[in-house]
């Protein structure tokens, strides 16, 4: 009797280590960190973003040019590849201060070089009635406020631009004998007005012409 419970527990005690062995492993496993990429102290690279498709920035509209008009704007300079609207409002804005000039002094000559048939008609209609009244003009250009492109359209290879501008001037009127008979230098007088330029498209001369004034 002795003899077999003394077997019965070597069996149960190589049983126990049998399965301590197993148990004792699975759980040092299971203690056992997951190794991770970032266990070296090096931090892995984010995955390669995908490319980010951005649209070209618009141009800038160039200075006086406002969104009704800019089509009229783009078709002339479609036609005329030499066509620059910034050096346009630069060469009007000269336009307009030698016009006036040239009206005020009675100067005929330059107007009829600057203006087309029936501009230079009203001028010279207008300086033919002063001179009889024997009276002259004394006027000045203090500035040029703004110059507006007002409308642009092209009509067959007839490129026509209207510059709205605003400007300060004195304006005097003397009589015969250089007396002041109206205005005053001291104080400017806000002027509107709005002049169409015209050119043909395909002419060699790149000068434009002055084809109507309105008031602005």
């Amino acid at each position: 009797m002795i003899y077999e419970i003394v077997i019965l527990a070597m069996i149960a005690a190589f049983l126990g280590m049998r399965l301590y062995s197993v148990l004792g492993r699975r759980a040092e496993h299971e203690e056992e960190a997951i190794p991770t990429r970032f266990e070296d102290g090096k931090q892995a690279p984010p995955p390669a973003a995908a490319p980010v498709r951005r649209q070209a920035a618009p141009l800038p509209r160039p200075a006086g040019v406002v969104p009704a008009v800019e089509r009229g704007v783009q078709e002339i300079a479609a036609a005329d590849r030499s066509f620059d609207i910034t050096g346009f409002l630069e060469g009007a804005k000269g336009a307009y201060a030698m016009v006036l000039e040239a009206f005020w002094q009675g100067d005929r000559e330059t107007l009829k070089e600057m203006c087309d048939d029936d501009v230079y008609a009203g001028f010279d209609a207008a300086i033919a009635a002063r001179e009889e009244a024997g009276e002259t003009l004394d006027n000045r250009l203090i500035r040029i406020e703004e110059a507006m492109i007002h409308s642009a359209d092209l009509d067959g290879r007839q490129a026509r631009i209207a510059v709205r501008f605003v400007a300060d001037i004195a304006a005097v009127t003397r009589d015969v004998d250089g007396n002041m008979v109206a205005g005053s230098l001291d104080d400017a007088i806000e002027s509107r007005d709005v002049w169409t330029f015209s050119r043909m498209v395909d002419s060699p001369d790149p000068n434009w012409l002055l084809d109507e004034t309105d008031e602005g």
